[in-house]
């Protein structure tokens, strides 16, 4: 069962913002946090949302219609930039090198913004972690486009405004324009070069493309959460605030542990 601890949820509650001004009429507003934790119930475990239990969490029109506020007023990524300066603040970020990788998400029903790979349809998933393995980005996109293609689209989501030193991925980012790209930012990229490329790495700077498997486990984290490894929603800003809820939650584990 999902539920927020209460030393995550100290570290959380600050950070959500009152709602938006309301008259008296109706109900009471259910408790961020009680409603907080019927999405995660949704996200963790990929149901629908006519599936909540009932009894233990918020009704599900409650916890949908509070998921899409916060997603339409965009608290998601202000919540991952505040959890990114605490990260900071606490020096549990180790910028002197980041890895990047993607993961496709398999699209289901009516989705919008997909694309069709051998796979079959789908979302990509591109996230870029530190030297730990701890979240610095995410972006979702149509499954179509080269990954290499997205890096700079994913540097644009980054939850802070520091850029790593160095930017290590597999053979999918091998480019002279991604490579001369990222010098003007002052980031090396470093990936192995592909069979029909020229060589333009050298060993020792290689070795760190051993240390991969950092992003591979963030990977293995995120497709915990079933509502991220299979698409359900049919909006692709929904899918993305899944996602970057789930990327919230490996913070919060980070900060709070």
């Amino acid at each position: 069962m999902m539920r927020l601890s209460d030393s995550q949820w100290a570290v959380l509650a600050p950070l959500i913002p009152p709602p938006v001004k309301r008259t008296n009429r109706g109900r009471p507003r259910r408790p961020d946090r009680e409603v907080l934790d019927g999405i995660l119930w949704v996200l963790r475990t990929g149901a629908q949302w006519d599936a909540l239990p009932t009894g233990e969490y918020p009704p599900k029109t409650t916890c949908h219609d509070r998921f899409q506020e916060w997603n339409e007023r965009h608290i998601f990524p202000a919540i991952l930039a505040a959890l990114y300066e605490i990260s900071e603040e606490r020096k549990l970020l180790d910028l002197r090198e980041a890895f990047i990788d993607g993961t496709f998400s398999a699209a289901k029903k009516g989705a919008r913004t997909f694309g069709p790979t051998k796979k079959g349809k789908g979302t990509k998933i591109m996230i870029m972690v530190d030297a730990s393995g701890v979240p610095l980005a995410v972006h979702t996109s149509s499954a179509s486009p080269a990954e290499v293609k997205l890096v700079q689209d994913t540097l644009d989501a980054s939850f802070g405004l520091d850029f790593p030193e160095r930017l290590i991925g597999d053979k999918a980012y091998d480019s002279d324009g991604l490579d001369a790209d990222l010098a003007v930012l002052g980031i090396e990229m470093i990936a192995p070069n592909r069979r029909n490329r020229r060589k333009t790495q050298d060993g020792r700077p290689l070795r760190r493309f051993k240390r991969r498997w950092k992003v591979e486990r963030t990977i293995a984290w995120l497709q915990s959460f079933r509502r991220v490894r299979t698409r359900d929603e049919v909006k692709a800003e929904n899918f993305l605030g899944m996602v970057q809820l789930a990327c919230i939650v490996i913070l919060l584990r980070l900060i709070s542990g």
